[in-house]
C-alpha cells in the first residue's frame, strides 16, 4: 500500500487552488528555457532507453512525457492529486506518494529524478530522507537527477518583476538570501527552501551519492529574458534573445561562479 503522504496542507493548496503548474514550463520564454536546459542536462547523463525512470515530485507529468517519447519506462509519484490526475494523460504510470516514504522495491531504478520534493522540504532531514529512499530504490550505479531552486533566484526575478520594491516582497526575499527558507504562511509563494550549489552537493553527498556534480539550468541570462517578457507582454521564445539566453546557459556550465546567476540548479550523482 502507498504510504500516505505528509506534504505541508499549504503546499497541496497551493499547487491545487492557486497555481498551475502543469503550464509552467510552456507559457512564460524562462519557463521554456528551463524545460530546453533540463532536458539537454539529462539527456547527457540518462542511461539508453529503455530504462525504467522513477519521476518523484513529478508533478503533472511536464518531465514524464518527454521521457516516454524518448522511450523510458517512467512511473511518476506525487504528493498533489490534482497533478497525479494531470500526470494520467502522460504515458506513464502514476501514484500518489511521498519522496520520504517510496512505495516501490529496493535497487529497482536505473534513473530516479527528484525535479521538484527538494524545493519544498524546508528541513535537511526531510531532504536527506528523500534523498536516502531515492538511493534505495536505484540500482547499483544508478542515476540521481535532483533540482533546487538557487539561494539567489528570488532577488533576480523580483528585480525582473520590478516587485522588489514591494515592502512584503523585499522583506520575504532579505530572509531567503540569508536563511534560504521561505516559510508557510507568507504570501507570494508556498513554504518553499532555495539552496545554494555547495549545500546541495553537500546534501547529495551526505546521501551516499558519488560523483556529484552540480549544473545551473537556465543560465546567467534568464532574468534578463524575463524582464523583457514581463515588461513587452511578447512571447519572446522564438527571438533572438532567447536563442542568446539559452546560449548563456550551455556557455555558462564549465564555470561553477556562474551558479549563483540561475534559477535552478540540477545535481547528478550515481549510487
Amino acid at each position: 500500500m502507498t504510504p500516505a503522504p505528509e506534504v505541508a496542507p499549504e503546499i497541496i493548496a497551493f499547487y491545487t487552488e492557486g497555481f498551475d503548474e502543469a503550464t509552467r514550463l510552456t507559457s512564460s520564454a524562462d519557463g521554456k528555457l528551463e524545460l530546453i536546459r533540463t532536458q539537454e542536462l539529462l539527456r547527457r547523463h540518462l542511461p539508453p532507453a529503455p530504462a525504467r525512470v522513477l519521476d518523484v515530485g513529478g508533478g503533472p507529468g511536464a518531465h514524464a512525457r518527454w521521457l516516454v517519447a524518448d522511450g523510458y519506462d517512467v512511473h511518476l509519484i506525487d504528493p498533489v492529486p490534482r497533478h497525479v490526475e494531470s500526470a494520467q494523460q502522460a504515458g506513464c504510470t502514476v501514484e500518489l506518494g511521498d519522496a520520504r516514504k517510496l512505495s516501490v522495491a529496493d535497487g529497482s531504478y536505473d534513473v530516479v529524478t527528484l525535479l521538484g520534493p527538494l524545493y519544498h522540504l524546508l528541513d535537511q532531514r526531510d531532504r536527506l530522507q528523500a534523498l536516502a529512499e531515492a538511493r534505495r530504490v536505484l540500482r547499483p550505479g544508478g542515476l540521481l537527477a535532483a533540482a533546487a531552486i538557487s539561494r539567489y533566484a528570488s532577488v533576480f526575478e523580483h528585480t525582473a518583476t520590478t516587485w522588489l520594491d514591494r515592502e512584503r516582497v523585499h522583506d520575504a526575499v532579505k530572509d531567503i538570501l540569508s536563511t534560504g527558507r521561505h516559510d508557510p504562511g507568507r504570501k507570494g509563494f508556498t513554504a518553499a527552501y532555495f539552496h545554494t550549489a555547495e549545500g546541495l552537493a553537500s546534501e547529495v553527498g551526505q546521501a551516499g551519492f558519488e560523483g556529484v556534480t552540480v549544473y545551473g539550468v537556465e543560465g546567467p541570462a534568464w532574468s534578463l529574458l524575463k524582464a523583457a517578457e514581463q515588461h513587452t507582454g511578447d512571447d519572446l521564445t522564438d527571438t533572438p534573445m532567447f536563442r542568446a539566453a539559452l546560449a548563456a546557459a550551455r556557455m555558462a556550465d564549465p564555470y561553477p561562479d556562474l551558479l549563483a546567476a540561475g534559477s535552478h540548479m540540477l545535481a547528478i550523482g550515481r549510487s
